[in-house]
Formats: C-alpha cells, structure tokens, sequence
C-alpha cells in the first residue's frame, strides 16, 4: 500500500523525528510498501517526484549533538506560524495510511491527530485526545494520581512562580516544560542557586514548567505494544543524566534490556506501564519512563510517550527486539493495527 511518513515540523524533537521517519520509511519499503517521507513543515509541491510514493528510496539521518534552530527553520521555510507545509494534507490524502513519526508539540500534542482526523485520513498512533492529555505533564498526572501508579511530588506553575514552588518543594528537584520530551529543558536543581539558569533553560520552550521532588533511584522506561507490555528497559547514562545528548548519541548511555528485576519487579513496572497507557486512553503503542525510588523499592512514573523514538538508539525498539519482534515486524505491526482499527 501506499504509506506517507510525516516527520519533522517545528519541535525541539524535529532531528529525532527526522531520524526516527528515516529509519521506519525503509523499513516499511523493505516489507514491500510504497512510500514517502515528508517533513511536514515544509511546502511540497504534491506532483513533484519527491512527493511521489515509492519502493526502493533510501532514506538517512543522524541526529545532532545539539537541539535544532526552530527560528532559522521557519525562516529557511517560510512557514510563518503554520506548523504544515502547503502540499502535505494532499500528498496525505493520496495515501492509504500515514505513520506519524513526529514527535514533540506538533506530533503529540493531537493537533496532526485532530487535522488528519478532518480529512478523514487514517493514521497510526494514538488519537488525539489521549495525545493531548500524555503530552501535558500536568494533565497526565493528575489522571494517572488516581490509578494506584506512584507519583513524584510535583506542582505545574507559570515560571514567575517557578523560584518559590522549587523552594517549597526542596532540593534537590527537577524543572522541566510541562509539555516537552526528549528532556528538552529539564534542569536537576541542587540548590537554590541553581534556580536561575534552570528557570532561562525551560523559558526557551515554554511558559508553564513542571516541578518534581527529585527521587533517586534506577531509571526504566517500559513500552506497550497492542495491549501487550514489553520488556522494560534500564537506562544507565555514563554521565549526568538521560539528557537530550545522551539520549540521541550513540555510547552515551548503557542500555539494559530485559532489565535486572525480580519476577515481582518486572510485574509491577509492567502493570505500571499498562494502567498507564489505558487511563489516558492510548492506542497501538506508547512508552512510559519510571524512576525505582531507592527508599521505597516502587516505581515511579515520570512520564508516558505516545510517540516514542524509533532511532537507532531508541528504546521501544530495543524493547521489542528484546520480545523477539525485529524492527521490520514492529513497523509493519504498528501500521496493520491502524488500518484495523480506522
């Protein structure tokens, strides 16, 4: 069939996205697909031969070390505020399905989801409502705080109040957008005169900032895979913590997977992750990331992906492998379900 994968837009994610778009158009052309990757910020004429499905394109690319010059893009493109290029709804109507590989605000938020659901368009993911209950850190907690799942101790507020609630909270804590990922503006605040530079790093993305009493411990992330958990994950960065670097470049992190957890362990992070996914009422698969609290041995859940990465260091993927489903399989999974379930 024929398969347009969006990727890209106007995110601090759009390189990881790009990436991710890259990997998953090959693998869909490999199970013998015809497809298109679109940057979906950028104006396409739909009958150019780029716009065209296809069979046997390559595509590639890496990821940065650094978060993209969103301002640049725009300028480079033209887009004003528009977060979708002239071109790109017809070149989605053409197709028989559209995998979103965004992610950030324009992929998870459920503004593509609400557009594509206009058009009538079927897509893979998650549906827009439950894109945007995830992708608010705030809104997520507030409905996940009463399905058992253990929560850090956390307040959403305007960043003139940032100082005050960091402070009621205690140090140390982390601050981060309430509605970013690939921890895009997230600072962990030892003192009190850490605040500043952490309160100007989050200002970059975003005016409301989540934040939560630090809780140390191991770092999980466990995925859902059509109503199925996967085996979790452990993240072990070799410096600092999982930041946008040492997510993205590859040796930076030590990945286990399956993690070293008990049978109980592994049951607990998995019905975690499950209760999770369900309550804000997900689709064919998601992620969620858990710290093991060191002092109470329960999982705590940080935060749910709805889109999650598919890079060559992601985690969903090493997860699925780890279940015996190879990338190819796991592509091509995802797309079937959404036709099932359009």
């Amino acid at each position: 069939m024929n398969i347009a994968v969006i990727a890209g837009g106007l995110s601090p994610e759009r390189d990881v996205s790009l990436s991710s778009g890259s990997l998953i158009a090959n693998s869909l052309m490999r199970s013998g697909h015809s497809v298109v990757l679109i940057d979906i910020c950028k104006k396409i004429d739909p009958d150019s031969p780029d716009a065209a499905f296809s069979a046997s394109r390559t595509y590639s690319y890496t990821v940065p070390e650094t978060e993209p010059d969103l301002e640049a893009i725009r300028h480079e493109n033209n887009c004003g505020r528009a977060f979708v290029g002239d071109g790109v709804v017809e070149i989605c109507r053409r197709a028989d399905l559209v995998f979103v590989a965004l992610h950030g605000a324009c992929g998870e938020n459920g503004q593509i989801q609400a557009l594509l659901d206009a058009y009538g368009i079927r897509y893979t993911g998650s549906p827009y409502s439950g894109c945007l209950l995830a992708m608010n850190k705030h809104l997520t907690k507030r409905i996940v705080e009463g399905t058992g799942v253990k929560l850090a101790e956390s307040a959403a507020v305007p960043l003139v109040r940032a100082r005050e609630t960091a402070i009621m909270l205690g140090f140390p804590c982390v601050m981060k957008p309430c509605s970013c990922g690939s921890s895009c503006g997230v600072s962990i605040i030892n003192s009190e005169n850490e605040l500043e530079d952490a309160i100007l790093l989050a200002a970059k993305y975003e005016k409301t900032v989540m934040i939560e009493r630090f809780i140390r411990g191991r770092e999980f992330s466990c995925g859902v895979l059509m109503g199925k958990a996967l085996p979790a994950i452990e993240i072990i960065p070799k410096t600092g913590f999982y930041d946008y670097k040492n997510k993205y470049q590859k040796g930076c992190t030590n990945e286990i997977c399956p993690a070293a957890l008990t049978s109980a362990q592994e049951k607990a992070i998995e019905e975690a992750a499950l209760t999770v996914h369900n309550a804000l009422g997900l689709g064919t698969y998601s992620r969620s990331d858990f710290i093991l609290d060191e002092k109470t041995g329960d999982f705590c859940f940080l935060e749910v992906n709805t889109l999650p990465g598919m890079t060559p260091t992601s985690l969903l993927p090493q997860e699925a492998a780890a279940a015996g489903i190879s990338y190819d399989e796991l592509c091509s999974s995802i797309a079937a379900e959404a036709l099932k379930n359009s």
